[in-house]
């Protein structure tokens, strides 16, 4: 898609360009808890979940055995391309997977007809949206009692609160870089994630809205939390920029995590914020 729709911003796309592999490797797919508590409220097993902003399908592929029909959308083409190599590989082992496809495509401008679909998912997405124009659409192509959900977990994981510390730090540290030396056209800007309950709300578009907490456990070694803030796309943006002065930073969290780690595999806590509104 050449042509970006009014309320996206360019640099929130490039944003995500250039580490797919990265991103996917780390990156935590969506729980089962997700589907539980969709389907739940809504009743039935979905004929259409939309999941945007989907990136490498992490948030899509969860959906395969419980949906009709799943489409995956993400106006980034790198992101998008991992996603699709993951689908034919899928494609090839389990027939389930035909009901999963991906396409190009923002959330304020989506390629389906009114009250067209059950769920519309937005995982670790929403804050790079327009709210306003997003939540507008999404209410058009929602059926009535149609849900949209927008969900994301808490970074960091749970580690020794050294190793918490150096990661918040060291991000922290990478967007105020960007801040400071990128122009204002090529910063990305993100909402915040805090007001997604209030924007629900605000809209006006839903019968019902709230906010669930919920928590799941995964493995994770030290190279996966490592992988996990090298995945965040202000610090992979210092990196593509040629930045140097967070080096000697990510050098001491890779020691604090190493030494927390000690070359074991230990179970995380990745914690879940899930806002949602009832069409």
């Amino acid at each position: 898609m050449s042509h970006i729709p009014e309320g996206n911003r360019q640099s929130n796309v490039d944003r995500f360009s250039g580490y797919k592999d990265l991103y996917d490797r780390y990156r935590p797919g969506a729980p089962s808890e997700v589907i539980r508590i969709l389907t739940g409220y809504l009743q039935r097993k979905p004929r259409l979940v939309l999941d945007v902003g989907c990136g490498t399908g992490l948030s899509t592929f969860v959906w395969k055995s419980d949906a009709v029909t799943v489409v995956g959308i993400e106006p980034n083409d790198d992101m998008r391309s991992k996603a699709e190599e993951k689908l034919r590989l899928l494609q090839a082992e389990d027939p389930a997977a035909g009901s999963i496809r991906f396409m190009s495509g923002y959330s304020n401008k989506l390629e389906f007809p009114d009250g067209a679909a059950d769920l519309i998912t937005c995982s670790q997405s929403f804050h790079w949206m327009d709210p306003v124009s997003t939540l507008a659409e999404a209410a058009r192509v929602l059926k009535p009692g149609g849900i949209f959900a927008a969900y994301d977990c808490d970074w960091p994981q749970t580690a020794s609160w050294e190793a918490e510390k150096a990661y918040v730090d060291l991000l922290d540290h990478a967007d105020q870089l960007l801040k400071e030396r990128q122009s204002e056209k090529d910063q990305a800007v993100k909402g915040d994630k805090e007001s997604h309950l209030a924007r629900i709300k605000e809209s006006g578009h839903f019968r019902y809205a709230r906010e669930i907490v919920f928590h799941n456990e995964e493995t994770c070694d030290s190279e996966r939390y490592i992988g996990l803030a090298l995945s965040q796309g202000g610090l992979q943006t210092c990196l593509k920029l040629g930045f140097t002065d967070l080096e000697e930073e990510i050098k001491r969290f890779k020691a604090l995590v190493k030494e927390y780690f000690l070359e074991r595999t230990l179970e995380v806590l990745f914690s879940y914020r899930m806002r949602i509104g009832v069409k």
